[in-house]
């Protein structure tokens, strides 16, 4: 049955119950001539690990345009850029949605059938994809929606179509329910713009004759931090009115909850109060090793080291237990410090950035390359400039054709960054998004009429905490490297988000440990000016407009803080020019092409030749591009083309640009542990009574354990029958283990 919804300027019609009957949820979704399947399909078998099992395949059908796909495979395969993108987004913005504890294999399939050109294919697949999900079996009682604004003189656009968003200034992509916001990306799109200027003023070479000529011109578009809280405030309206009026037709669809067992966290108060008793210091010990192998490899040998204990051994924990307690205890500790005392795990202040070393053209065959050290993150992110015919082909299906693109952003995650030894294999759906983020953030500085093709990869060497932002980062730097002209220099920061009751903290530059331990991840790139890119992850219920623009304008205060750096190591670049490949445009009088070319084409190859460069040539522009790798090579074929069309020589292009900078942290005290003596009495005091037995507090202000077992002659079932808190008792000195000490019941 069809239900027609009117929501957000497009009409969105909703097939239930016609197609995929036999999956948990399904739903067939038509805006204009754009249709769209979406299932949801779970297996009965919980996994044994306790996790959401989502996986999200968003596909485009090539007969959604008439199309029979290219290549000697002709089917779908691989999926495209886009398409993982896309399932990216639509899993980011619906996992938070299921239950605490469901461990079901889960899969959301999205189909493109039909595809009209002016629908955005994202905001379509994800409000698909919620439909299904929430008209499914599966608990999920919340319905999603996507909505994408653009801003156009000096006015935001919900929903824009295609065409709209090309001419826009803004692409801000924001899902949510109608009371929270889940998830946000954004990014800025230059502005370009064709203009009429006199032809000697742009190129005094050109033919006197010609009165004018066209010229392309970019502007950057960065949105200050109150332009996109207005943004964000119109999608979230946007938002809270598709949501409600899904949930309105859905509701008395949806099929009823299936019954389903949830996995617990494994939890235990004993074993918890233990480790807080006799443990404290050893796990902020592990939490100050930063690096993830080495906390990680720490806390392994603090739970060994428990397990080993008599206590542990009389009341056989389990091992599986006892981790996930110092897990929850690891965490507790983190966010008090960060809630209480406003101290990070490495003594930083919660507004503080972490040590930055630069340095730049390290690999001397490389065009460009950037060296950037940021704490535990490093990226080595190097530039390389090609031609037109280096572009990267794709398609989408909204597009006639096939497009190219001229400007690349590669980033590589191999497991030795993390201290692990995994295989290294092809890109997935994190390194996809990372680098799709870090060009996002680069591309608005970028100018639009450099003559290059060019390709940053991000080699991720070390990564404590964000190295999509240390990828912006070194990326920048590395254009300039390579001798890139761009406008201005663009920082990332990843903040964090702390919430405790009515308390809250907003971290700048977290590291993975306070990424985990978090409720958000949230990452800014940027000039000095605005905002360029933008994403944000939430991972608990709603965000304040208030919390939200104080977390944007402390991400503004530590990006102008890297900039002020990564400015500094600008100055010191020193370009390889030598290796550099060289283009050369210019412009000659149109009907002198002719005599570049020669009879069948026989001048223009001998320049090739001999020069060994390409050429491209524009008859009507009278415009000649040519491209080498040498460039002497280069700018002799040009002056040789000159003499031909007796045209003087002109132009030219240079450059040039270390330094480190660092910043220290913090240390602890600890008092000192009283040593007593074996089968020592001494008078006590119960300060907490556990269901193994009671903590006594000895003189010196030390906790002794007096387990259940060391009570009576007998067993004991219940402690409490036997002993109250603040009762004084003698007890004995069984075994003193620096500050553990076990204890009996003096009688």
């Amino acid at each position: 049955m069809e239900y027609k919804i009117q929501v957000n300027n497009q009409e969105e019609i909703y097939d239930i119950g016609k197609v995929a009957k036999q999956a948990a949820g399904a739903a067939l979704l038509k805006i204009k001539n754009t249709v769209i399947l979406a299932t949801v399909a779970r297996d009965d078998q919980q996994v044994a690990e306790n996790f959401v099992p989502l996986t999200v395949q968003y596909i485009e059908k090539s007969y959604a345009i008439g199309k029979i796909p290219g290549g000697y495979i002709k089917r779908e395969t691989k999926p495209g850029d886009f398409e993982t993108l896309t399932s990216r987004i639509i899993d980011r913005s619906l996992r938070p949605l299921f239950p605490k504890g469901y461990a079901y294999p889960t899969q959301i399939v999205v189909f493109v059938l039909s595809c009209d050109p002016e629908v955005d294919l994202q905001v379509a697949a994800l409000n698909a994809a919620s439909a299904a999900l929430y008209l499914s079996d599966i608990p999920v009682n919340k319905a999603v929606a996507g909505v994408r604004i653009g801003f156009k003189d000096g006015e935001y656009i919900v929903n824009p179509t295609n065409q709209e968003l090309k001419n826009s200034q803004l692409d801000l992509y924001v899902a949510g329910t109608k009371e929270e916001l889940l998830m946000i990306e954004m990014r800025a799109i230059p502005s370009i713009e064709t203009i009429n200027m006199p032809a000697l003023a742009i190129d005094p070479m050109l033919d006197p004759t010609m009165s004018e000529t066209f010229m392309a011109k970019q502007a950057i578009n960065e949105f200050d931090e109150e332009a996109i809280l207005k943004a964000i405030d119109t999608a979230q309206k946007a938002i809270t009115e598709a949501t409600t009026a899904y949930e309105g037709i859905f509701k008395g669809l949806k099929k009823e909850d299936a019954i389903l067992d949830y996995k617990e966290d494994l939890e235990s108060d004993s074993i918890f109060a233990y480790v807080d008793e006799f443990y404290k210091e050893e796990v902020l010990n592990a939490i100050n090793q930063m690096a993830k192998s080495e906390r990680a490899s720490e806390l392994s040998r603090i739970v060994d080291k428990i397990l080993k204990d008599n206590v542990a051994v009389l009341e056989a924990w389990d091992k599986a237990l006892v981790d996930s307690v110092v897990q929850r205890y690891k965490k507790k500790i983190v966010r008090e410090m960060i809630i209480e005392k406003r101290v990070r795990a490495d003594g930083r202040q919660l507004n503080e950035v972490r040590p930055i070393s630069i340095e730049t053209n390290i690999l001397p065959m490389a065009h460009g390359s950037c060296l950037f050290t940021r704490g535990q993150t490093q990226a080595l992110v190097i530039a390389t400039l090609g031609n037109d015919k280096d572009a990267q082909m794709y398609d989408l299906l909204t597009e006639k054709g096939a497009l190219t693109d001229n400007f690349m952003v590669n980033y590589n995650f191999p497991g030795f960054s993390v201290g692990e030894a995994s295989p290294l294999r092809p890109p997935g759906r994190r390194e996809l998004g990372h680098g799709n983020l870090a060009r996002r953030a680069l591309e608005p500085v970028i100018d639009i009429n450099r003559l290059q093709t060019i390709r940053l990869v991000s080699e991720i060497l070390e990564s404590n905490g964000s190295s999509s932002m240390a990828t912006i980062c070194g990326g920048a730097l590395a254009l300039r490297s390579a001798g890139i002209i761009t406008e201005k220099l663009v920082a990332g920061i990843a903040m964090g988000l702390v919430f405790e009751g009515d308390k809250h903290a907003v971290l700048s530059d977290i590291m993975g440990l306070e990424d985990h331990d978090g409720d958000m991840d949230f990452k800014v790139a940027g000039t000095r000016e605005g905002i360029t890119a933008l994403q944000m992850d939430i991972k608990l219920g709603g965000i304040s407009r208030d919390v939200l623009q104080e977390a944007l304008f402390q991400a503004k205060e530590g990006r102008e803080h890297i900039l002020t750096i990564m400015e500094e190591a600008d100055k010191h670049i020193v370009v390889n020019n030598a290796i550099l490949p060289k283009l050369e445009l210019f412009n000659v009088d149109p009907s002198k092409i002719v005599d570049i070319i020669g009879q069948a084409g026989k001048t223009i190859r001998e320049i090739i030749e001999k020069f060994e460069v390409s050429i491209d040539l524009d008859r009507e522009k009278g415009e000649v591009k040519i491209a080498g790798e040498n460039k002497t090579q280069v700018e002799a074929a040009k002056e040789h083309i000159i003499q031909i069309t007796n045209k003087p020589s002109f132009g030219g292009r240079g450059g040039g640009r270390d330094r480190d900078n660092h910043r220290g942290g913090g240390h602890k005290e600890s008092k000192p542990v009283p040593t007593f003596v074996q089968d020592e009495i001494v008078d006590g005091v119960v300060k907490r009574i556990v269901d193994f037995g009671a903590f006594v507090e000895l003189p010196g202000g030390i906790d002794g354990l007096l387990h259940v077992s060391k009570i009576a002659d007998h067993r004991v079932e219940k402690v409490s029958d036997y002993l109250e808190l603040e009762q004084k008792v003698k007890v004995k000195i069984l075994k003193q283990t620096g500050n553990k000490i076990e204890l009996g019941l003096e009688k």
